[in-house]
């Protein structure tokens, strides 16, 4: 199934997604890379399988095999990083951010793809998991990398409408 299929399954109430979906996944302030990596890489951390498959699917055509791959780690990498850095964020006791992770994450270092290209896609997924820290470095590095503040806004907005979707799909799922 592809995003428009996806789209068309989506309930009135949820109209305004239907239009953002679409629109959210064209930029002048990105590149097809950057777009279609970080829908990819939200679709993952929004855990919803139809919408999962479906951005999936029309990524394919827009990712090569290893941009596909590096939007699949930055998903998974920061699903461990953005609990981590959060709960040491959180806490009252602050000498937990002292201390060292300990948590295997050599996939920042070496992504397979351009380094703003991946730390975008990590940036994304952090806002989708709510990790301030994480969100607050990945954007600095970002725009240290060249990414406009406008590029960094398109890429958060894909993140928000692909996981506005996925609420959606889940809620109509529990509701069958």
């Amino acid at each position: 199934m592809s995003i428009e299929a996806l789209r068309g399954t989506l309930p009135d109430y949820a109209k305004d997604l239907k239009l953002n979906i679409s629109n959210v996944l064209q930029s002048d302030n990105l590149t097809a890379q950057q777009i279609w990596g970080t829908a990819l890489a939200s679709a993952l951390a929004s855990r919803n399988a139809a919408l999962t498959k479906a951005v999936a699917a029309d990524a394919d055509a827009q990712l090569s095999p290893e941009a596909q791959k590096a939007a699949r780690a930055a998903a998974a990498i920061m699903g461990m990083n953005n609990i981590y850095y959060r709960f040491s964020h959180l806490v009252s006791d602050k000498e937990y951010a002292g201390m060292p992770a300990k948590l295997r994450m050599t996939v920042i270092g070496k992504p397979g793809v351009d380094h703003a290209d991946f730390e975008l896609w990590s940036l994304a997924v952090s806002a989708i998991n709510g990790c301030g820290m994480c969100m607050d470095s990945h954007e600095k590095v970002v725009r240290d990398k060249g990414i406009s503040r406008e590029g960094v806004q398109d890429a958060i907005r894909i993140a928000s409408v692909i996981h506005a979707v996925a609420a959606v799909l889940d809620g109509m799922d529990a509701l069958a």
